[in-house]
This record gives structure tokens, sequence and C-alpha cells, in this order.
């Protein structure tokens, strides 16, 4: 992340007279702070308060579902090193605590591939996205390239395909599709 510093003007009684000095600011258009943080990709605003996003750590737009790589270990941990930006690349399932349980019971997720390093990571798809976007996510991972979906396969995550239309349906926009 950007770490700017902008200058404003502000007065400064000094004296008996009134001078004008700088004050440095921090930039939070480049940072997250408690609230939120700015796009890398889209520039929107993406607020991180739990009560709007409906996800605890929040690290994706809801409008262009691009993310920044920013855990290292586990989500939320900021720990990273990386930065760089994470293109949507595909939905998942959740994987449950039962093994034996059926694939297509959790909740979907995000799958996310990074520009620099290419680390691929799942996160949380958040109550404020817009499901026409993850629509088209899904739709446009049709036609991922073979290295990429042997990239999933390697890294355990079941990327979900046409057969799944009905799942991803059902869950994006709350109804019972056959």
């Amino acid at each position: 992340m950007r770490y700017e510093e902008i200058y404003e003007l502000s007065p400064m009684w000094n004296g008996g007279e009134l001078k004008w000095h700088h004050k440095r600011q921090p930039d939070y258009r480049f940072r997250e702070n408690g609230y939120g943080f700015r796009c890398c990709y889209c520039r929107a605003f993406v607020h991180t308060l739990p009560m709007l996003a409906g996800v605890k750590n929040r690290n994706h737009c809801p409008y262009c579902l691009w993310s920044r790589h920013v855990d290292l270990l586990q989500a939320g941990d900021r720990m990273s090193a990386c930065k760089a930006i994470m293109q949507p690349i595909g939905l998942t399932v959740k994987q449950g605590r039962n093994k034996y349980g059926n694939y297509r019971s959790g909740e979907l997720m995000l799958i996310h591939r990074c520009y620099e390093c290419g680390k691929l990571s799942t996160n949380r798809i958040a109550a404020d996205d817009i499901p026409d976007q993850l629509m088209d996510i899904f739709q446009a991972s049709a036609g991922l390239d073979a290295q990429t979906q042997h990239q999933l396969e390697a890294s355990g995550i079941r990327l979900l395909q046409g057969e799944d239309a009905n799942l991803v349906i059902s869950q994006l926009r709350g109804i019972a599709v056959n």
C-alpha cells in the first residue's frame, strides 16, 4: 500500500502574529484504515465494517471483485509482503468439516490469483458483493487455461463448472433452482 502524505496549510499563532505553516496529514485514500480502503483496481471506496460487508476480514472490492494480496497464512493476518493486486478467476464452495459431506452444501467463495507471485487464495463472498459481477466471474471461469486449472487442482481448490450453475444461482439469488 502507498503511504503518502499530504500537506495542508494551517494557521499557527506564533509570538503575537499569525503565520501559516505546512502541517503533515496522513493520506488515508491509499491505505486501509478502520472503516475502509480504496480499491486498487477500480478505485472505488470499500467499507470494511462487518455490519456493512457481512464479513470480518475484507480485502476485495464488492464492485469489481478484485483483491489485494495482503494475507500470508490466514484470513486477516495482513502479513504478506507481496501487496500486489489479485484477479478474481472463479468461484468455489467452502469445504465443510465433514469430509464425506456434499461439496455443494458449503458457502460460495471467490478464487483470486495474485498478479505478481501467482498465489491462489479463496475469499468469502461478502453481503454487499454485486451478484451480477459474481455471475460474470463464474461464467468467465469456463475459459480458464489448462495450467490455471491444474494449479487449482494442485492447491485443492475445486473450481465450480457449468453443471454447478444452479448452485451458484440459488446461493446468490436465494432461490431454489432445479
